[in-house]
């Protein structure tokens, strides 16, 4: 159990663990994008992907849908405090879930759908 509610610095210093952890070749590729914490998802938030509830949401042009000329647009990944502390009740089990969701959202600034990574844990799954 958390001895108390990680506060937002907290869990931006877990997506930085996650990023120093990241490959450079994939670290190269966020370009400009703002990762920011944020507590809950706002209604308008939810209702742009038809979901109940995120722990993170990736808002922007998937590098793969960039113009010839690879201008790229803002992009922006926000993770959220309040989900994930609350499903994730321990100091470690926290760590692993803010960094699973800093990479659930960076693939899909790298254009892969949440069928194309849920395929990908499948398989993954699989093979242990």
């Amino acid at each position: 159990m958390l001895p108390s509610e990680p506060t937002d610095i907290e869990i931006e210093d877990l997506v930085f663990d996650a990023l120093d952890r990241l490959p450079s070749p994939f670290r190269e590729q966020l370009g400009s994008v703002a990762i920011v914490v944020e507590d809950e998802a706002s209604a308008e938030q939810l209702a742009s992907v038809g979901a109940p509830g995120l722990y993170g949401l990736y808002q922007g042009v998937p590098r793969t849908a960039w113009g010839a000329d690879q201008v790229q647009l803002p992009s922006k990944i926000t993770i959220f405090r309040g989900p994930l502390v609350r499903a994730n009740r321990t100091p470690n089990r926290l760590a692993a879930a803010v960094a699973e969701t800093v990479y659930h959202e960076i693939a899909h600034h790298l254009g892969i759908s949440d069928v194309r990574l849920h395929e990908l844990a499948h398989e993954r799954d699989a093979a242990r």
